[in-house]
């Protein structure tokens, strides 16, 4: 009777090499992308990208017929996302970079890349700024992420006066809002977190800011209309009771 075989393996980065010199390579590739706002084009192979990812194995299935079909267009992910993308299912590995790791991370949860999807959410902690923070949050709520979502807010209860003054606090959702004000830890007055939900209005809905407001002056215990909420640093200065006063919508 004959003995099964024994597997033996060659030398990884080789194979790792020879693959990431296929990247976006025009040459035997059978698909197109035109990624992003600008359409750049991408240039990749339809047998590695279905076999890697159930996203692309929908995408680019018998639909599209043999030879060179036609250019996808994929205008939602940044080029340099799509990039990080493919150098993942080429080769098993990425380079990520703070400036765009947050992309690279939604388009691997978008396109169900769970083992991608990790490795963002690590490089993210270890990277996680006062000007990235926010921006993580919005995506943390987006798509449900529990534990980056609570390391976020950590991060702003102990930087809270510098993260309240990033852009990306301002472009923050209703819903991202609020869960940031649900905590009772944030290390800033309250005329000054006033101040900075003004702000996110004038860049967002009023209505949305009021809300989630009263919300949290609810959860506080101060339920009488025009009252402060009570924090350990101050409290809600007159001048600005109209704020809560604000009709709901």
């Amino acid at each position: 009777m004959e003995t099964p075989g024994l597997v033996v393996h060659g030398e990884a980065a080789p194979f790792s090499t020879a693959l990431r010199s296929l990247l976006n390579n025009p040459q035997y590739s059978d698909v197109c992308f035109l990624v992003g706002q600008e359409r750049q084009e991408v240039f990749a192979h339809r047998c590695l990208l279905a076999c890697r990812c159930n996203f692309f194995q929908r995408l680019l299935g018998p639909k599209l017929g043999s030879g060179m079909p036609s250019p996808v267009v994929l205008s939602t992910v940044p080029a340099e996302a799509f990039l990080a993308v493919l150098e993942f299912l080429y080769t098993n590995s990425v380079r990520l970079h703070r400036h765009s790791v947050l992309e690279v991370l939604t388009a691997a949860i978008e396109y169900g890349l769970e083992e991608l999807r990790e490795l963002c959410l690590e490089f993210v902690v270890k990277v996680l700024d006062v000007e990235l923070v926010c921006e993580a949050l919005q995506v943390a709520v987006t798509f449900g992420l529990g534990p980056l979502q609570e390391h976020c807010i950590a991060f702003i209860e102990a930087h809270s006066q510098e993260a309240l003054r990033t852009r990306g606090f301002l472009e923050l959702s209703a819903p991202a809002l609020l869960s940031l004000l649900r905590s009772d830890k944030l290390r800033v007055d309250e005329a000054e977190l006033v101040l900075a939900a003004r702000s996110w209005a004038r860049v967002g809905a009023v209505e949305q800011i009021v809300e989630a407001w009263k919300c949290h002056a609810l959860r506080r215990g101060d339920v009488a209309r025009g009252a402060p909420c009570r924090r350990r640093r101050g409290t809600l200065p007159r001048e600005h009771h109209c704020f809560l006063d604000l009709p709901f919508k």
